[in-house]
């Protein structure tokens, strides 16, 4: 079953114990200028201020949301028919249901009453040691002095052809068999959105650990822990009217989140956090 399909069973199970807040509305920020470091990411907004993020600049996500805006605008639906779209085959649809399942996540967690810890650094706790070979998938230009740093190599996985070769002392290559080669992987939650995870993971069979990282990183966690990741470093939103004013304006949103980690071993499951909600 693929992950988007045993996303969804796990909402429908949600939905089975209690009754679900409706879609208030989409949030999409402005256009993203070229290179820019804001406006990857649209909000989804639930009735009881769950908010679920999905990242917006994967091809022409964007400009496909804007254009067909009225069309898809969901305010006013019920949040797990937008989120079933997740298991689907339509790009802009996923983008929503994917933003959709991670409110309801949020939803549940806070019913629950629970939170992942804080984030230690901004490596999904990898702790890179000298003589090790790091895996990561998706350019990280900022994260790369700290892999370096630690004395381990560094081996980037791009999409981008336009990246390929060395950047800044570091190697850049669409070959993903490299992953192979790493002890340790940190990669974008992107994966989750183009489908790419399980294979990448398959191609990282070494590695001991395989961090998923990005503030879209919010839905249910248990197929991605069964399936090998061992961190999910996400953003945990702590003002959501400040987050989406910011978001919308096209401003920083970093001081409504922090950043967040969950674990195998700090994570209850999800049928634990059902059976609190339901308390």
């Amino acid at each position: 079953m693929s992950i988007g399909a045993e996303v969804v069973a796990l909402l429908e199970q949600l939905a089975a114990t209690m009754p679900l807040p409706r879609v208030r509305a989409l949030c999409l920020p402005p256009r993203p200028a070229p290179g820019g470091l804001r406006g990857e990411f649209c909000a989804l907004q639930l009735d009881d201020g769950s908010l679920g993020l999905s990242y917006v600049l994967l091809g022409d996500t964007w400009e496909g949301m804007a254009d067909a805006r009225d069309r898809l605008d969901p305010a006013g639906r019920d949040a797990l028919d937008v989120a079933r779209a997740y298991a689907g085959a339509d790009p802009l649809q996923r983008t929503l249901g994917f933003a959709a399942a991670n409110a309801l996540t949020r939803c549940l967690f806070d019913r629950a009453g629970f939170a992942p810890g804080l984030s230690v650094d901004s490596i999904g706790n990898l702790d890179p040691r000298p003589g090790e070979q790091v895996g990561m998938i998706g350019y990280f230009p900022s994260l790369a002095p700290q892999v370096k740093a630690s004395g381990a190599a560094l081996q980037v996985i791009e999409l981008r052809e336009e990246l390929v070769g060395e950047r800044d002392g570091v190697q850049v290559t669409t070959d993903a068999s490299q992953l192979g080669r790493c002890d340790k992987v940190l990669s974008t939650g992107t994966l989750l959105l183009n489908d790419t995870l399980d294979r990448m993971l398959g191609l990282a069979r070494r590695a001991r650990r395989f961090a998923l990282v990005g503030p879209s990183v919010g839905c249910p966690p248990d197929p991605l822990f069964a399936r090998g990741v061992t961190l999910l470093g996400g953003s945990w939103i702590t003002d959501a009217r400040g987050y989406v004013d910011a978001l919308m304006r096209g401003e920083s949103t970093a001081p409504f989140a922090r950043k967040s980690a969950l674990t195998p071993d700090t994570y209850p499951g999800w049928h634990d956090l059902l059976r609190r909600s339901a308390r």
